[in-house]
């Protein structure tokens, strides 16, 4: 094996005292490394971690309607009065309760949902309301709030999972709205190791295969080395980023295994057929099959192509058909296997759109009544909470913020909603805070 390092007369290594490596230990290193590679390589099997994970946890997929969707042609229509689009409304399998003549799959799943028409926030600029939505709070700088997935990575994951516990699918990883979090802090104050794998564009994951002129030993020898100076570095230094950075490699490891999950085309084309030729529904097809195998929080996020400004019409004529069969694919799927009772699903935008038109045929950002759905895990079937008044102007019955929401959502997956977060030196923060009640209606 060749020498990593060169040794100097008095038998130091050259550089400072942080890089003298002990020979003897690291070879000890080197081959327990090459042992752990062997190992990975020959004995795990994805399957094998599908099966523990399946045993173990909830699970969550959001699906994440960027830009924000019109609740009246979705969950809310306004059949007959002025703000009503052209489309109408249908009966769903719920008696009484009708939603978009767009959306004829889900009303005849609609007994299998929960839908709050009552939400009611306080932002609408969308950079600070998808922030809002998926934390559950506003910001408080200089503190960072975890995403509600890098909660529930920490909560149900595992660390040592080859398939990472978190994923945002994303068409435009180069730009959207979700450009805001780029530079911002995923996990926030639960540090890297909880933030998401995003993955976008292609269905691949790059970067991920063994250059073929590097041996499996030699690979295996510099993963060693790595892992013996991050673990000294690590014990010198005493600070949490090191461990995040050290937990980014971990995950590297796991992807080059689990890397051939996110191959769209190894799914049956029958699958593909029913979820559509669109990335959204794709996307939806593969949260699916991660969670399957071992995710514990997908996002799905589809662009900003709700964000209808203009020709509102027009777009939802486009948009809805696709939510509608997404929405009814997945539940049928999960239900199919037996996944449902342990799976979240929820699905929302940031807030809603204005009950009337601009000058442009559009519907503009409107936070104040709008309509998000849920099912599965931990939540009543069935349920239309709260109402809105019969323009939809605002909220009639029932209010919901975005606190009773994370509320209901943490309660429904068996979490305490008011657990504290241990931040030595700071202000005592909750997964929910001001005691914010959730909705007893629609825990099941």
């Amino acid at each position: 094996m060749p020498s990593f390092v060169e040794p100097c007369a008095s038998g130091n290594v050259h550089g400072h005292v942080d890089h003298r490596l002990h020979r003897r230990l690291f070879l000890q290193g080197s081959m327990a490394g090459a042992a752990s590679v062997a190992s990975f390589q020959g004995l795990f099997t994805l399957s094998a971690y599908a099966q523990e994970a399946q045993k173990k946890g909830k699970r969550c997929i959001l699906l994440w309607l960027c830009g924000a969707p019109s609740q009246f042609e979705t969950w809310d229509p306004k059949p007959g009065r002025p703000t009503s689009g052209p489309f109408g409304s249908i009966p769903s399998v719920i008696p009484g309760v009708h939603v978009s003549s767009l959306m004829p799959k889900c009303a005849t799943i609609l007994d299998k949902l929960t839908v709050v028409r009552s939400m009611k926030t306080d932002q609408n600029e969308h950079f600070q309301a998808i922030d809002l939505l998926t934390r559950g709070e506003p910001p408080r700088p200089p503190f960072t709030r975890p995403l509600l997935g890098s909660v529930l990575a920490q909560q149900f994951g595992q660390l040592d999972h080859p398939v990472p516990q978190f994923v945002l699918l994303d068409p435009c990883p180069e730009g959207n709205e979700f450009r805001a979090f780029k530079a911002g802090n995923w996990a926030g104050w639960l540090g890297a190791e909880y933030g998401p794998v995003r993955y976008g564009g292609q269905y691949k994951i790059e970067n991920v295969l063994r250059p073929e002129d590097l041996s499996e030993v030699d690979h295996a020898d510099r993963e060693a080395l790595r892992a013996f100076l991050s673990k000294k570095f690590a014990n010198d230094h005493q600070e949490a980023s090191v461990k995040s950075y050290n937990a980014i490699f971990e995950r590297v490891k796991g992807l080059m295994k689990a890397a051939p999950l996110f191959d769209l085309n190894a799914l049956p084309e029958a699958d593909r057929q029913r979820y559509g030729p669109g990335t959204f529904g794709l996307h939806t097809l593969l949260a699916r099959h991660l969670i399957e195998n071992g995710s514990t929080f997908v996002m799905v996020a589809n662009g900003m192509p709700w964000d209808c400004h203009v020709f509102n019409h027009e777009t939802h004529q486009m948009l809805v058909p696709e939510l509608d069969r997404v929405v009814f694919e997945l539940l049928h799927d999960l239900s199919e296997r037996s996944m449902l009772d342990d799976t979240l699903v929820l699905i929302m935008g940031e807030f809603g759109r204005t009950p009337h038109l601009n000058e442009a045929r559009g519907r503009d950002h409107y936070p104040n009544a709008w309509s998000m759905a849920m099912a599965g895990c931990g939540i009543k079937p069935g349920v239309i909470y709260g109402a809105t008044d019969e323009n939809g102007v605002d909220v009639a019955e029932n209010p919901v913020d975005q606190r009773r929401l994370f509320a209901t959502i943490y309660k429904a997956l068996g979490l305490d909603p008011y657990q504290t977060y241990d931040l030595p030196g700071f202000p005592t923060f909750h997964r929910v805070e001001q005691n914010a009640a959730p909705i007893a209606e629609l825990l099941a």
